[in-house]
This record gives C-alpha cells, structure tokens and sequence, in this order.
C-alpha cells in the first residue's frame, strides 16, 4: 500500500490534512451540518477508483473511476468539489460532488502524492514527489498553472488558516518550502530535520509542526516553524518514525503518532515540549480528532482497531474492533461518527466501518473497492 510505505497524513490528513483544505480559522468553529448533505469519499488504490458513502444511510454509491493509484483527496470549504491526486498516472481527478461524476483528468508534475485547497476554494496546490515541483490548480477552471519548484521529493503540503502561505515537506531535501499563494513564488527553503514526510498548521496559524521520520538517518523529531517569520525552532524529540500529526481545534496540543514506537506522543505548543507517550499499541497508522477535541482517535493496522483517547487526560480509552488492518480514519462535523477505512491488503475488497463516537460501538461495515486506504468528508 503505497500510503503505508510514503506516510500518509492523510491524509488525511488526515485526518485533518489527509482532506488537504487545510485547518479552520481558530476564531470560527468547525461547521456542523445535517448528516443528509455530508458524504464520505474513499479512495481505493488497486481499483483506480473512488467510493462514496452517504453518512445518513451508511450505504455506498457506485464506484468513481479515477486514475492509477489515487493516493491523497482534497474537498473544496464549500463542498462541491473533491480533487484526487492520481500518483501513477501523473494526474488530478475533480468529482463533482452534486452528481458524482469524475471530470476530465488535469495534467501535473511526475508522482502526486498530495494536495491542498486554499480556504477561499479557489486554487488547489498538488505536490509532485518525483518532479520536485507543485502545481497550482485554478478550480475555476480545472486548469494547472505553471509548475513551481520546490525541494527534492515534497511529500506534503499545508495552507495557512488565512490562505496567504502554501507549506511543502521536501523529504529528500531535509527541508520545507514556503510558496505565496498571492505570487504562486517558492520563498527559501527552511531547513528541518531529516526526511520530513508529514506537517500540519495550527488551527490558530501561528505555528507549522513537521514531522520528520529519519527512517533511515538522523533522529525522530518534530520542528515547529513560526509562520510570522518562517524560522525553524528547537526539534522535539518523539517516538520512532513520526509519519502522521493532529492538532486540536484550539492549538493546544499536537499528537504525533510514531508507529515503530507503537505510541502517541502529546506536544503542549504553548512550551514545544513533549508530554509522556500513549502506548496505543497494534502498529498505529493514522489519528483524526473530534470537533471538539476532546477525542482523538488512533487507528491499529496491525491489531484491527480504533483507539479513543481522551486529549483532557491523555488516556486511551477500550478499543473499538474494526475491520481487517484500518489505515485511515475521519470524523463527521457534527463529530458523531468517525468512519474507519479498512485496507484488508491480501483482499479483494476492503470496507469501511462506522463508530458512534457518543458510545464507541461499531457499526455494519459498508464494502469499498480494492486496498481502501484515504478518506475525506465533506464540510457540508
């Protein structure tokens, strides 16, 4: 599963960065909508599709065709509008979210493997991992404008609260580049630690934390950068390969999750220090939390659950059973479900299994097409 082996975030970002419009202004709370005008889009990667659950019905829709490998999803703020970065065939898929229908496909740089809606809708930022290069998107149009140069591989990208500044994770250049929307013009490198696979902006945009997996040199860390002066703070030691982050809505508190350490690891932003680790266990592979961050919740690929862990005290609470190796996890705006995608690899078919997060129970699995691996839901 190619998102397994290059880090997802989402992606997606997850959880919160894995839906790649990037995080909500602190001073306006997550929109609630009714349940019958949200939808969940899953990608499946051996399929070159996309499945489309209605969250009131829990049923999926006809499968969207996309392209080779889809592998990351952005949802436009006003919903109408899903982009899907297609690594194998160099390519993004726009779906019209009212019909359901794939547009024609929009050509970028070599290997996309994530992308980002700016907050006014306008303009989705694709980051090519083996062309060094993202690619701005007119959603307007559906046209690519001239690709910008970046660092060696970027392998993530983030837009500030405010849309001024585009983030890039450059994973073989051990750096982060900044790119003015306004301009579209790359800024200097920011140097981080070693392979930077995974950033996030702080709902306040004050801050952007980048994980930085050193799998195979250097030492796990993440960096906090001041958006006010794109300068690099002191790294922060966490737990072993740090591929996934999540912040709570209020920017209290960053959770990284290191799978070879089986943990979560808290990162209090008023002091960038790191709090004790959760031993969540199972071979973590990605975390969203609740709209009103008092849940997050942490998927085990290798021991076929969901985790709960309270951000108030730092406690996990009793897994929730899913299905086969979960690799993703997103949560409605009304934060009453979050929707488990079960990647089941040796599979034809893999699922996605919905939780009641006011009980923690799991409900009827609904089926996805082939090795189902990120999940993006609509705002509204």
């Amino acid at each position: 599963m190619l998102n397994r082996i290059i880090a997802v975030a989402a992606g997606c970002a997850a959880a919160l960065l894995s839906s790649g419009a990037g995080p909500a202004s602190a001073a306006s709370p997550p929109a609630v909508a009714s349940a019958a005008a949200i939808t969940a889009y899953v990608l499946n990667e051996a399929s070159g599709s996309v499945t489309p659950i209605n969250t009131a019905t829990n049923t999926a829709g006809s499968p969207i065709p996309v392209g080779a490998l889809p592998v990351a999803i952005a949802i436009t703020p006003d919903g109408s509008t899903a982009y899907v970065a297609n690594f194998g065939s160099n390519s993004v898929t726009p779906i019209s979210t009212a019909t359901n229908t794939p547009g024609r496909a929009i050509g970028v740089g070599t290997g996309p493997r994530a992308l980002a809606v700016t907050p006014d809708g306008k303009t989705v930022y694709v980051a090519n991992a083996n062309s060094s290069t993202v690619t701005p998107i007119h959603t307007a149009t559906n046209t690519a404008g001239p690709a910008i140069r970046v660092g060696n591989e970027p392998f993530a990208i983030a837009i500030t609260p405010g849309g001024g500044t585009a983030y890039v994770a450059d994973r073989g250049s051990n750096s982060v580049t900044p790119i003015r929307t306004a301009t579209n013009r790359a800024g200097r490198a920011i140097r981080v630690g070693s392979e930077p696979e995974a950033l996030a902006v702080t709902p306040s945009g004050a801050t952007v934390y980048v994980a930085n997996s050193a799998q195979f040199a250097g030492s796990p860390t993440v960096t906090p950068i001041s958006t006010a002066t794109n300068t690099a703070g002191s790294p922060i030691r966490v737990g072993e390969q740090p591929l996934v982050l999540a912040i709570t809505p209020d920017s209290r508190t960053v959770y990284v999750l290191s799978g070879p350490s089986q943990d979560v690891t808290p990162i209090r932003t008023a002091t960038n220090r790191a709090l004790r680790p959760i031993p969540v266990g199972g071979d973590p592979s990605a975390i969203a939390i609740t709209p009103d961050g008092r849940t997050a919740y942490v998927t085990g690929l290798g021991s076929d659950t969901v985790t709960p862990v309270s951000t108030s005290t730092n406690t996990m609470g009793t897994p929730v059973r899913v299905g086969l190796q979960p690799a993703a996890v997103a949560i409605t705006p009304d934060g009453a479900t979050a929707y488990v995608v079960n990647s089941a690899l040796m599979e034809t078919t893999g699922t996605v299994t919905p939780v009641r997060t006011s009980t923690n129970t799991a409900l009827n699995p609904i089926s996805a097409g082939g090795q189902p691996s990120v999940i993006a839901i609509t705002p509204q």
